[in-house]
């Protein structure tokens, strides 16, 4: 039976190793689990391992990435929200662990956190907290209601999955075109959404 708890950690380590807001985790998980019924714990706890591998894969790459994605002002800018967030210290840290207990993708955290270089010794830690604790939920939701009703936990997945997906998606949106030098510095909200490219000017960043 090794293969299905196999499935869990690389299920989850591939839709969080990539930039892109994909479903949550933990619905890999629970789907597995009454798949194979499987042992709930060891579910949880390889799931969340393999979520946090490809969570620090991706810090590692995306850097690189972006550099040939986005212009070099958005990478400036990105680096700007992150050294932000690294600033702050534990604040920055509870902010991480608060997040990572909501419902919501953390793909932008994480790409905001690669591309300001934030080390994975500040960003980790309490993601995994935050992880274990909201994964232990959606899990033990999902188990509740597979035992109680197939229809109930079709519509659980599905919900999670298609909200966590939109929110996901605007959260990236947000993060890309929003100028956080003028939000953060001047107070100033600015879309920008020329973003794209290496050869935008630098004029504006400091």
């Amino acid at each position: 039976m090794w293969w299905q708890y196999f499935l869990v950690f690389i299920g989850a380590l591939l839709v969080d190793v990539f930039p892109l807001p994909l479903p949550p985790a933990f619905t890999i998980m629970i789907f597995l689990q009454i798949r194979f019924n499987l042992d709930i714990w060891l579910v949880l706890f390889i799931g969340v391992a393999g979520s946090v591998l490809g969570r620090f894969i991706l810090t590692l790459y995306i850097q690189f990435f972006s550099a040939k994605v986005f212009s070099e002002v958005k990478n400036l800018d990105i680096q700007f929200l992150g050294n932000k967030m690294n600033e702050r210290g534990l604040k920055g840290q509870l902010f991480i662990f608060v997040y990572s207990l909501m419902p919501l993708p953390t793909t932008p955290l994480f790409i905001a956190g690669g591309m300001a270089r934030i080390k994975s010794a500040f960003i980790i830690p309490p993601f995994i907290f935050g992880k274990l604790i909201s994964d232990m939920v959606a899990v033990m939701l999902g188990k509740y209601a597979a035992d109680n009703t197939s229809a109930l936990v079709s519509g659980f997945i599905s919900w999670k999955s298609i909200s966590g997906l939109i929110l996901g998606v605007l959260f990236v949106f947000i993060l890309i075109f929003i100028d956080w030098h003028s939000l953060l510095i001047r107070k100033k909200l600015v879309l920008n959404f020329n973003v794209f490219g290496r050869d935008v000017p630098k004029s504006g960043i400091k």
